[in-house]
């Protein structure tokens, strides 16, 4: 299985971008995908979890409302459409394939992780 992600940059405080992961080597729709993220100095850390079919997602407190996970099964990708960024959200975000069809947080049922890509949010 192969995640490649893309859409990682430097924006100012309250702007937007949106990442996205290209899926292959597995059959994209059976599973749960999610993003992490993890900053300079800190454990990674769960930011959004998407379940198999798109109708069932989950958000950690922090990005709530901010932030949306979504997929097209049809083209094996997997986006993170991310609003009113803050410096804290400053973080490499990796793309991971669960090994579960609905979402979760748990980091040990995602076998699959992508190379990361650095978003940099300034004040």
């Amino acid at each position: 299985v192969q995640l490649v992600e893309s859409g990682g940059g430097l924006v100012q405080a309250g702007g937007s971008l949106r990442l996205s992961c290209a899926a292959s080597g597995r059959i994209f729709s059976n599973y749960g995908m999610g993003w992490f993220r993890q900053a300079p100095g800190k454990e990674r850390e769960f930011v959004a979890s998407i379940s198999w079919s798109g109708g069932s997602t989950y958000y950690a407190d922090s990005v709530k409302g901010r932030f949306t996970i979504s997929r097209n099964n049809a083209k094996n990708t997997l986006l993170l459409q991310m609003n009113s960024l803050k410096p804290e959200d400053t973080a490499v975000y990796y793309c991971a394939a669960s090994s579960v069809m609905g979402w979760t947080v748990r980091p040990y049922e995602y076998p699959y992780w992508g190379q990361g890509t650095q978003v940099t949010v300034s004040s």
